[in-house]
């Protein structure tokens, strides 16, 4: 989220609502999460142990791997200058087209299976 806009080369203006709502969604988020898992969630120390935290904490950091992967592959997919429309390869658009967003879904349900 905040990593990878500033990595763009040349990019386009972008509306500022969209981007505090982006910042107001993910500051809420984060919060709701942390709240619960501090306050309201019990866990005991078993749960270290539980084949279903590894499973998801492995999810979770293939699917960030994935992610920034893919990130990369489409931030170096044109040389400067260029305009015209290329398919990106590599990685794991070698499977899907939308390797980002496959990324951040196994994120997501990483972090399910895990908690």
């Amino acid at each position: 989220t905040l990593i990878f806009p500033f990595k763009l080369r040349n990019p386009k203006p972008s509306p500022i609502y969209i981007t505090i709502m982006g910042c107001l969604f993910c500051t809420v988020n984060g919060y709701l999460q942390a709240r619960y898992m501090m306050f309201f969630a019990d866990y005991p120390s078993s749960w270290l142990l539980q084949p279903n935290f590894w499973i998801g904490v492995i999810a979770f950091f293939s699917g960030m791997y994935i992610n920034i992967q893919a990130d990369y592959i489409l931030m170096n997919l044109r040389k400067p200058g260029e305009k015209e429309y290329k398919i990106p390869r590599g990685g794991a658009f070698e499977y899907v087209s939308g390797a980002n967003f496959f990324g951040e879904i196994l994120e997501g349900t990483g972090y399910a299976i895990a908690c």
